[in-house]
């Protein structure tokens, strides 16, 4: 999937590992299994190849944030996203990434 960082944050967060945005400071380990995460979705084909990762807990969501699905970073994290296909002689699946949340507040 081709990846789109809807935020500068999370854009920073994976190609640095921190972020100059104070309220968005993760801990190492959680910036690194971010890391982690986001080449998994860049090197899925479709959504249907992140059922294989089971320790992703793929899902589309529901209620008041439907119409995104997540990933699992860690028991505490999840990666917010949008996918979107593009078709024309071949098929691309742009993964829109908005949010890394926490994922009990």
């Amino acid at each position: 999937m081709e990846i789109v960082f809807e935020k500068p944050y999370l854009l920073e967060l994976y190609e640095t590992g921190t972020t100059t945005d104070k309220k968005h400071r993760f801990q190492p380990q959680v910036a690194a299994k971010y890391r982690k995460t986001i080449d998994i979705l860049e090197s899925a084909a479709n959504v249907e190849e992140l059922y294989q990762f089971n320790g992703l807990h793929y899902e589309a969501l529901k209620g008041d944030k439907q119409g995104l699905e997540s990933v699992r970073v860690n028991d505490k994290y999840r990666v917010e996203f949008t996918t979107n296909s593009v078709v024309s002689e071949t098929v691309v699946i742009i993964c829109n990434i908005v949010e890394l949340s926490n994922h009990y507040k």
